[in-house]
């Protein structure tokens, strides 16, 4: 459904987005991760048509975004981080404006409304202005544009952002609910979001995208964490000797304690190997035991080393 190749961006000395390359396959809820500033909305706004980037492509199934923006965007249903509403005007108003903008047929303007309002939960506020409504009605209101085309890909920018507790678990419900017809994909900076949610994470940190993994996978590997009394710089080049460890990372530690996260493919077998590696330096070790990752950790295991 989306491929992205080498997507990089600047403005002046700020590189927004370094290379980034992934592929979402349609069906996908796919959640954009990242912290403020890291490209998020310059990535979508790329992939949406409305920015060029220096250098790479994106596709949207077949067509690719630069060539063919106008066509592309028939095919996209995108609501950005602040919806592009008009206070004064109804639901239905907007809702037949969008219709209009959409280009779709004009025999099917009156029934898209009516469906959009449904999928929505806007029925019973159709005549009500826009203006009057509650932030969480409003945001259905622009997912409700987003939708009414019936597009292939959901793009959305923030979608729960400034709503209080009931409104984001309404509007979750109501991406999930979307996602039974459309590819959904959603930046966001709350990783609650993407654990609620998505099939995929793609994690950005300062321009360049660090993970790119099923949740599943993501959460279901296992590290071993090791706790060292000091600090030992020899500790990366002996553990990367032995093929069955993987990449070692180091962890803030309390109290002049040096901790590391130490990937494998089986966490279960690897820890023997490093305790007798670590006997054999002479390390002290204060604790060595296995943890599933999380989300959190992985996010924060990359944000450190960023």
């Amino acid at each position: 459904m989306i491929e992205v190749s080498q997507l990089t961006k600047t403005y002046g000395a700020i590189t927004a987005l370094d290379a980034v390359e992934f592929k979402v396959e349609r069906g996908d809820i796919v959640g954009l991760l990242g912290p403020n500033g890291a490209g998020k909305t310059t990535l979508i706004k790329i992939m949406t048509g409305y920015l060029h980037p220096d250098a790479g492509t994106v596709r949207i199934g077949d067509i690719d975004v630069m060539d063919d923006p106008l066509t592309v965007q028939t095919r996209i249903g995108y609501l950005p981080e602040n919806a592009p509403l008009y206070p004064e005007l109804t639901v239905q108003g907007y809702l037949l404006l969008m219709a209009d903008l959409h280009r779709m047929e004009r025999n099917r303007h009156v029934d898209a409304v009516l469906e959009a309002a449904e999928a929505t939960g806007l029925t019973d506020r159709l005549t009500q202005k826009i203006g009057t409504l509650s932030k969480g009605y409003r945001q259905r209101v622009g997912i409700a544009q987003a939708i009414m085309h019936k597009p292939d890909l959901l793009i959305f920018d923030e979608p729960s952002v400034g709503l209080d507790p009931t409104q984001i678990i309404e509007i979750r419900s109501l991406i999930r609910s979307l996602a039974e017809h459309s590819t959904i994909i959603f930046s966001t900076h709350i990783l609650a979001e993407v654990e609620a949610l998505c099939d995929r994470v793609l994690i950005l940190l300062n321009g360049k995208l660090r993970s790119n993994a099923r949740l599943d996978e993501l959460q279901g590997a296992t590290d071993v964490v090791l706790v060292l009394d000091r600090d030992e710089s020899d500790l990366k080049p002996i553990l990367a000797r032995h093929p069955a460890i993987g990449e070692v990372h180091r962890l803030p530690g309390a109290n002049g304690q040096a901790r590391y996260r130490i990937t494998a493919d089986d966490a279960q077998e690897v820890s023997p190997l490093v305790y007798q590696t670590a006997a054999k330096a002479g390390w002290a070790v204060r604790e060595l035991y296995c943890e599933t990752a999380s989300l959190e950790s992985t996010f924060n295991d990359l944000a450190l080393r960023n």
